[in-house]
Parts: C-alpha cells; structure tokens; sequence
C-alpha cells in the first residue's frame, strides 16, 4: 500500500514597507483608488515573492498522525503532541527544512488546489532559503503522486467551476473547518498578535477535511472496474 501524506500550509504578507520603491512601485502599478491600493496590500500573501509561510501542517490519512510546523517569533513553544498531532515551532527556513525530511519518504502527496498553490509555494519558498526539494511536488499533472482534489473533483478542468473545500465538504456531508473558528482571512491578524499555536491548530481543521474529502473521492467518484 501507498503511503499517503494530506498537507496543508499558512501564509502571510510581508510588511508593504519593507520593500524597495521599485518593487512598490511595481505592486501598485495598477491600484489608483484607497481600495484597490489596500486590495494590493492584503493580497501580498498569495505569491511566495511577497509573502512567506507561517505554517505546514502534515497528517497521514491511515494513521491518522501527523505533524504542523509553525513559526513562533518571540515567543517560546515548547513541542506540544495532542490528538496525534506534533506541534513544533520554528523559523519558516527550519520548517521548509522539516517539511522536505519529511515528505521524500510518502509515495502520494494529498493536497486541495496544491498544484496552483500550496506546491509552487513550497518550492519557491524554499529556493528562497537555499533549500532544494527532496520530492516532485509538480509532476504531470495527471499523476496521482500529487492528488489535487480541485483537479481530480472537476475532472481536470472539464468542469469549469472548481468551488472551495467548504462547498465540497458540504456537498459530500464533512464537517468543514471553515463553518467554526479560523478562517484563512484570518491568519495575518493572528500571526500579527502572536496567536501561533491557533494558527497551527486551524491548519490541521484543513488537513482532517482535506483526509475525508480524498476518501469520500476514492469511494464515489473515482472510477474502480468492478
């Protein structure tokens, strides 16, 4: 049997005014109102050149163990293990470090839109750090060593709208993570008042609804010759 590994991560925004005015200046190339210039501000997170990652989050969906790696600037976490799940504190280099140690011995990475996200991010991340992968995040997109759900859900682009994972994990009766508690919205302000450990946490609400939505997928709607 496969060993399978669902991930998950965090992301933040750098601070606007730690870039150099040409790279300001190219950010807000086509924001001309208070709005769009703030719209530009918020969304620095979404690209791994102006953001970074705050936490991965790790589980095996047979065993149901798994591990988040977070960073915790100026504040001591000591190693917390609840519910099978290790928590660890570090900086995002040390975490991409972690990350890569582990993901090179599992056979199938499990991800919701992965490939658009989670995966480029990782990688580029990491090249920022002078980390190099120890796994293909990216192979063809048809391979199953990456499972993206969004991508095997709407038969790889054959249906056009792709949904969140709080559609999906309605439609299909999970309990989502995003109806309680933390959204991804979220997580800049938490990180800002140092909330690391809730941040951790929500992280792995997204790994638990990304395990079932894989399974509900491998039992109805993956097709298996009888």
């Amino acid at each position: 049997m496969s060993k399978k590994l669902v991930i998950d991560i965090e992301v933040i925004g750098n601070d606007f005014e730690s870039f150099d005015e040409t790279t300001k200046d190219y950010l807000l190339k086509y924001a001309n109102t208070q709005e769009e210039i703030q719209a530009v501000k918020e969304g620095l997170g979404l690209s791994p050149l102006t953001g970074e990652i705050v936490a991965i989050g790790m589980l095996n969906p047979d065993s149901s163990k798994g591990a988040v790696y977070f960073q915790s600037p100026g504040v001591e976490h000591e190693p917390l293990t609840e519910d099978g799940i290790e928590y660890t504190a570090d900086t995002e280099e040390g975490l991409l470090g972690k990350f890569w140690e582990t993901v090179k011995h599992y056979d199938q990475v499990i991800t919701f839109n992965g490939r658009a996200f989670d995966a480029p991010y990782l990688i580029l991340r990491s090249a920022i750090h002078g980390i190099k992968p120890t796994k293909d995040l990216m192979p063809n997109r048809y391979s199953l060593s990456h499972c993206d759900l969004i991508d095997v859900l709407t038969f790889y682009g054959a249906v056009r709208r792709k949904f969140s994972l709080h559609m999906w994990c309605t439609a299909f009766g999970i309990k989502s993570p995003k109806v309680e508690g933390v959204t991804g919205h979220e997580v800049p302000g938490l990180f800002a008042d140092k909330e690391f450990l809730t941040i951790a946490k929500y992280c792995v609400g997204d790994l638990y609804a990304t395990a079932e939505l894989y399974e509900y997928w491998s039992r109805y709607v993956r097709f298996s010759p009888a």
